[in-house]
């Protein structure tokens, strides 16, 4: 006899026990039995069919992210070849920049060379009858404005009073 027979045997006194130690018989031989295959869903192969339909298109978002992959793609060919023309121009006028400085400084060098001290003097003493001053000569040089200058003493003259002696100096070099 089975636990569950005896158990339900107990709770019965003893009174249904036949009955149920037949149930439990029929059962355990229903569980033996092969089960059947569930029957077919006619709505699952409809929703497989509307499967394989939508499979079949073309989604517009993967045509639209295509394209602007397309898109961006070329941009990017097009800034490399802008990007190798500039480099190129910038390595022509690099070499450029180093030919003038070097012919510069060959000009710099024949003009050192061409003008020498005392081809200068000779020309200003022959050509344009000038002469060396003498220690005793004094040279005056007269200017049309005059010159100025403005002596601060240590710190006093601050505040409103110093920014007024800045007006008058500005004023009087402008005269």
């Amino acid at each position: 006899m089975d636990s569950q027979a005896r158990s339900l045997s107990y709770y019965n006194h003893g009174t249904a026990a036949p009955t149920i130690q037949a149930m439990v018989e029929a059962e355990t031989r229903r569980a033996d039995m092969p089960h059947p295959e569930p029957p077919v869903v006619k709505k699952r192969v409809k929703t497989r069919e509307k499967a394989k339909k939508h499979t079949q298109g073309i989604s517009v978002f993967a045509v639209l992210g295509t394209v602007f992959v397309a898109v961006l793609m070329v941009f990017v060919v097009l800034a490399q070849i802008n990007y190798n023309e500039t480099a190129a121009e910038s390595v022509r006028l690099n070499l450029h920049i180093n030919d003038l400085t070097e012919r510069y400084r060959a000009l710099e060098l024949s003009f050192e060379s061409a003008v020498e001290m005392k081809e200068v003097e000779r020309f200003a003493r022959d050509e344009l009858g000038m002469s060396r001053p003498d220690s005793g000569q004094i040279i005056i040089i007269s200017s049309t404005p005059r010159d100025s200058a403005i002596i601060i003493n240590n710190g006093e003259d601050r505040g409103i009073q110093g920014f007024g002696n800045f007006i008058k100096s500005l004023t009087g070099y402008f005269r």
